[in-house]
């Protein structure tokens, strides 16, 4: 889950609006329409393009192209005009940005005359097709959690069930001279709670060799590098895996031994 997480916030770095401004533009009413953006609780940041810094990325873009350098050059002035950057905290959010400049009331006096175009439009159906990406992959982490989780119980109830059929000469001692159901229970749910954290240690043991190379391979595919994320995020990764292996463990182990003492 933490890997699909990471991959979408990746993607929605990828996605962004921009607003281009018609060449000679003041600078001073580029930075009144920012500072109106600025406000909106959609947008996440906003990045300013100066025309000056537009034209030198233009040219080194196309440094190899001698044509198109040549054809600047006659020209003289900066064909080229501002621009805004506009990311948004959600790809969704984008068309309510977009609708926001249709309103020339909420920008600054006379905001639209100086705005050549914005580019939403262009980039809508890209947008809109990672928005349902983005909401089918969390919808699909969900449902792996759910069945991972759901067949990590059902190994560990197993387990522990085993371990209570190996046991079930001193469970019927211990019934015998009057044990409570929690005094028996006790220390299964403690074997449960250590099965939680072996499980937990060994998939950690396991998955850095797999990191290494899902690191090493296949990082141009599924966009991020595995082993770095993997390294960077171990802690966290740690205590997630402890916790969960924990919580399964003894979570498994409280039903199976209940289960078996309620059928003696």
């Amino acid at each position: 889950m933490n890997l699909i997480n990471a991959s979408l916030n990746d993607i929605k770095e990828k996605v962004d609006v921009t607003v281009y401004f018609i060449p000679g533009a003041e600078e001073s009413s580029i930075k009144k329409v920012q500072d109106s953006l600025s406000k909106l609780p959609e947008i996440k940041n906003i990045t300013y393009t100066s025309a000056e810094e537009a034209l030198s990325n233009f040219k080194d873009k196309h440094s190899n192209d001698y044509l198109t350098l040549q054809a600047l050059d006659e020209i003289g002035d900066n064909p080229l005009g501002a621009s805004l950057n506009i990311k948004a905290n959600d790809p969704s959010q984008y068309e309510s940005i977009a609708k926001y400049f249709e309103n020339d009331n909420s920008l600054s006096k006379g905001a639209l005359t100086i705005i050549d175009k914005i580019d939403y439009h262009q980039n809508k159906l890209v947008i809109d097709r990672l928005t349902s990406i983005i909401k089918g992959a969390k919808s699909l982490g969900f449902v792996v959690s759910l069945f991972l989780i759901i067949i990590s119980i059902i190994i560990t109830f197993n387990t522990i069930r085993l371990i209570i059929y190996m046991s079930k000469d001193e469970i019927g001692v211990m019934k015998l001279v009057g044990a409570s159901s929690k005094y028996v229970r006790g220390p299964f749910i403690v074997s449960g709670f250590l099965v939680g954290i072996c499980s937990a240690l060994l998939t950690i043991l396991i998955f850095i060799p797999i990191s290494i190379w899902l690191g090493n391979n296949m990082t141009d595919f599924i966009g991020i590098n595995l082993y770095q994320y993997y390294k960077s995020n171990f802690l966290q990764l740690f205590i997630i895996m402890l916790g969960s292996g924990i919580l399964l463990g003894s979570i498994s182990s409280f039903f199976a031994i209940s289960r078996y003492l309620r059928k003696k």
